[in-house]
């Protein structure tokens, strides 16, 4: 597999990287920060001699003018690619967002409307040449609405849709597209917020995105137990998601 990799220099995107590299594909990193990006990929390259060489371009989601140079590189670079991995996102809490309306304009614009921009630069050039894999990390948060989460959770529940509209928009063309979902996983986002049950590590979820991949899944919740969690989430009454607070 030839594969682009948006956020792979920290948390669960640089779990995926490494073990994709474990296995012997070639990658393409695109990040925010070109020193951090040659320390991944100069890890990488460490881990596996086999890798001679990992290419990475600057690639910001709250700049969509990088987007087309950032692709048109890990094609060059690849000769091709036939998959696209995209774990960049950004966080904040509910009452940080609250209190902060630029911050939450900043959120939701890159969780939804750049990440799909994104997307559709990486669906065309994977279409025209037959098809591939997008691959793209939603987020439980957006399952329901949730007080803890309304605004985070609001700008994933619109990328989970689009997803979904993508897969089965475009699957008979060959575009294998998979949303995967975390629970809360313990990474630098999560840094300083409690863990609940079934919290996560970058790892875990990497060999369970891989695997889901592999599958041709359309949907993977990762660490995997949230998918009966948001199962009996999904089935709660209005009125009792008025009054817990979840």
């Amino acid at each position: 597999m030839k594969a682009v990799l948006l956020g792979a220099t920290t948390g669960m995107g640089r779990a995926i990287a490494r073990l994709l590299a474990a296995r012997g594909d070639q990658l393409f990193l695109l990040g925010l920060d070109d020193a951090d990006l040659d320390r991944s990929a100069a890890d990488l390259c460490a881990r596996h001699p086999s890798h001679a060489s990992v290419g990475h371009a600057v690639c910001d989601l709250e700049d969509p003018d990088t987007f087309a140079s950032a692709l048109d590189r890990a094609d060059a670079a690849l000769g091709g690619f036939d998959a696209v991995i995209v774990t960049a996102a950004m966080y904040a809490t509910q009452d940080a967002l609250e209190a902060d309306t630029e911050l939450a304009r900043r959120l939701v614009t890159v969780n939804y409307a750049n990440t799909v921009v994104f997307c559709e630069h990486a669906r065309k050039r994977l279409l025209a040449r037959g098809g591939g894999k997008l691959v793209v990390f939603s987020s439980v948060a957006g399952e329901r609405g949730r007080k803890p989460v309304a605004i985070y959770g609001s700008s994933k529940a619109g990328i989970s849709a689009y997803l979904e509209a993508l897969d089965h928009k475009f699957h008979g063309q060959g575009l294998e597209v998979l949303c995967v979902k975390p629970g809360f996983v313990r990474t630098g986002m999560t840094a300083g917020l409690k863990a609940p049950p079934f919290a996560g590590e970058p790892e875990d979820v990497a060999r369970t995105v891989v695997a889901a991949m592999d599958r041709g899944e359309a949907v993977v919740y990762a660490p995997r137990v949230w998918s009966a969690v948001m199962l009996a989430i999904r089935s709660l009454p209005r009125a009792v998601m008025r009054r817990i607070n979840f």
